[in-house]
């Protein structure tokens, strides 16, 4: 799996563009609020990444952000939202304003993005409304105080591969004193608790 892409922009025309990591041009896909915090081309940049294999393809996604990147992922979790509809929700409503509607379960402002129907928006708001709390950094219940981001993230995301409900990684991960230590800590302490 490629995690992220640092190079040189080469060319950005939405949803494409084309970064040079070391003379090769990586071809990605972005939502447009990637696009709005791009530099210009010939400029510098990294982007995190999220690679879709499919039967005919292998297509390469780009994001400015952590939390772009988790909401895509969540997305395609759920039946009937392909790689190519995330791509618009994401280009059509930021991350917050989707976390937004979801807890308010305001299907009118879905609907307003392209290609969004009503069936979907309900259907959106039902399967990510558990989602949000255990994987959006920054989102409410989301985000164990004291942890940095980027620990905390590392150590849930840890747990869920190792099997772990997102609810009992975020009722692990709560238990025990994280303040300054390190991802590998976390989890160590984590596992120990319910061992204990």
């Amino acid at each position: 799996m490629i995690g992220f892409l640092r190079g040189q922009l080469a060319a950005k025309h939405p949803p494409q563009l084309v970064i040079d990591v070391a003379g090769v041009g990586y071809e990605l896909e972005a939502p447009m609020s990637t696009f709005y915090s791009l530099p210009a081309v010939g400029e510098n940049l990294t982007l995190l990444t999220h690679l879709v294999v499919r039967e005919d393809a292998h297509i390469l996604f780009g994001f400015a952000s952590e939390q772009e990147r988790q909401l895509f992922r969540n997305l395609l979790r759920i039946s009937g939202i392909g790689a190519k509809m995330a791509l618009g929700i994401l280009s059509g409503i930021t991350v917050e304003g989707f976390v937004r509607c979801v807890r308010t379960e305001d299907t009118a402002s879905l609907v307003k993005v392209p290609g969004i129907g009503k069936k979907t928006a309900e259907r959106l708001i039902i399967e990510m409304r558990d989602r949000l709390d255990q994987t959006l950094p920054g989102s409410p219940g989301g985000t164990v105080v004291g942890v940095p981001a980027g620990a905390q993230d590392e150590a849930f995301g840890a747990l869920l591969a190792l099997g772990y409900k997102p609810a009992e990684a975020t009722r692990m991960l709560k238990s025990i004193e994280c303040e300054g230590l390190a991802t590998e800590e976390i989890i160590r302490r984590a596992l120990q608790g319910t061992a204990g």
